[in-house]
């Protein structure tokens, strides 16, 4: 069978693993298993994107294996012409290596003979550490198939290290082919996105029942109209006061004119996660209180952007986000300056907590918050205490991580205002986020999402019949 597309990538990657596994080390890398829905039912499959990192295949119930001299063992299903005529064709061990470009494949079924004797004569096994459940026992079996011949001379690895450590520094900084896949997610759910405002908009013009679902509806249209296999999270589709909950998912409750709708929703494509967020009026056209939450919320996204390129650290975006809320709240009667103090009162007592209580982005690849460390591993030493001002809890602050091109984020400042003494009638109940997927570049960043408008104005031209 020819080699699969983009099989060379993969074995690079494999390659550079091997590298970094040190002399004689191992490394041990299963897929996700597949899980029950139901009584009969399974939930739609999804590989371990570790697994998929490294090999590009998506079948499940297979296992890889990789050496430090490069040698890349894959263990999958067996060809079984009555299974595959229910769930599908499987590549099997035969085809493997042609087309995956793995040094030697074997059946499933064969692991646990076969992994103690890649074991023997190793110092060192790598395996992502708690994350497949069972793994452990299961290589602590195999260890045990090594010690017994020790008596004949084998070598048995003398320490265990979690694989993670390595891979999610591999995954941090995306390359060309990455980055070129998270741009078509993104394009596929700015439409989403698009789409969702339209009906929302066009529908209350034509008098008819507006509900979250609809909108919800119109985003799994476009992301499998465009060959997104399915959402890369559960889809948010909040209105009213829906969108003061944070992980809200889109349900029955009715979509009514005057209101704000947030989505926060993202296609899954080709192993890779998009996110974005954005919150539009219901009826096409921002109320005046609604415009001025949502223009402070823009403006802190405008300073958090600003903020986000190499040399600067993941933490300075969510601080300029950070600093233009805490002035914005106060000049819009949010927050009581004869009781908080000024601005920078505001930031260091965190009285911004009561309406923006998360960070203002995460990591993005292949999981929606995607692996890798969020500290500066050169500066991991460089510690310090402090206390929460809220919680009293003692925090371990170290320094954070440093940005470098082919990093991907998201950038996510919101508002949420319930009701509550001293909080203005007006903005009650509106909830606001609005998030970007950015690529770090050699000069600031790339926004990847913004083929659906942020702008009030820009929205409200969108939304027009």
């Amino acid at each position: 069978m020819p080699l699969t597309a983009n099989a060379a990538l993969y074995t690079q990657r494999r390659a550079d693993l091997a590298t970094l596994l040190g002399r004689d080390g191992i490394a041990i890398i299963p897929t996700a298993p597949e899980r029950q829905r139901n009584r009969d039912s399974d939930f739609l499959y999804r590989h371990d994107s570790y697994f998929y990192y490294l090999t590009g295949f998506t079948e499940p119930n297979a296992c890889l294996i990789v050496t430090s001299d490069g040698h890349a063992t894959l263990f999958c299903q067996p060809k079984d012409l009555e299974r595959e005529i229910w769930d599908g064709i499987r590549l099997g061990p035969h085809a493997a290596p042609g087309a995956l470009a793995v040094s030697a494949a074997y059946s499933i079924a064969d692991l646990d003979q076969q992994a103690p004797r890649l074991l023997e004569n190793k110092s060192t096994v790598w395996y992502p550490f708690a994350t497949h459940k069972g793994l452990e026992t299961r290589v602590d079996g195999w260890l045990s198939s090594v010690r017994a011949r020790v008596r004949f001379g084998a070598l048995c690895p003398e320490s265990q290290r979690d694989l993670c450590a390595l891979l999610d520094e591999m995954r941090l900084v995306k390359d060309t082919h990455e980055q070129d896949v998270m741009r078509r997610a993104a394009h596929i759910s700015a439409g989403a996105h698009v789409r969702a405002m339209k009906r929302c908009a066009n529908m209350l013009r034509a008098g008819q029942d507006v509900r979250e679902y609809h909108l919800d509806a119109e985003l799994l249209h476009e992301f499998r109209q465009h060959g997104s296999p399915y959402p890369a999270y559960g889809s948010i589709v909040a209105a009213g006061a829906n969108a003061c909950v944070l992980h809200y998912r889109a349900d029955t409750a009715p979509i009514h004119d005057g209101e704000l709708v947030l989505i926060d929703a993202g296609c899954e494509l080709d192993g890779y996660a998009s996110d974005i967020t954005r919150t539009f009026p219901a009826n096409g056209k921002f109320t005046g209180p609604q415009r001025d939450l949502y223009n402070l919320v823009l403006a802190s996204q405008d300073a958090a952007i600003a903020a986000t390129c190499p040399g600067k650290r993941f933490v300075d975006p969510h601080e300029a986000t950070v600093a233009v809320l805490a002035q914005g709240l106060l000049d819009l009667g949010l927050l009581d300056k004869s009781k908080v103090g000024s601005a920078q009162d505001v930031i260091e007592n965190r009285s911004y907590f009561q309406f923006y209580m998360h960070r203002t982005g995460h990591w993005l690849g292949m999981d929606v918050h995607d692996c890798g460390s969020y500290n500066e591993p050169s500066e991991i030493g460089n510690s310090t205490e402090r206390r929460d001002p809220l919680s009293n809890e003692l925090i371990q602050s170290r320094p954070s991580r440093i940005l470098r091109p082919g990093m991907v984020l998201t950038i996510e400042p919101g508002l949420y205002v319930r009701p509550a003494e001293g909080v203005p009638a007006q903005f009650h109940n509106i909830g606001i986020r609005i998030e970007d997927d950015a690529i770090v570049t050699e000069e600031g960043c790339e926004l990847i999402t913004r083929g659906v408008p942020v702008k009030t104005d820009e929205i409200e031209a969108l939304m027009r019949p």
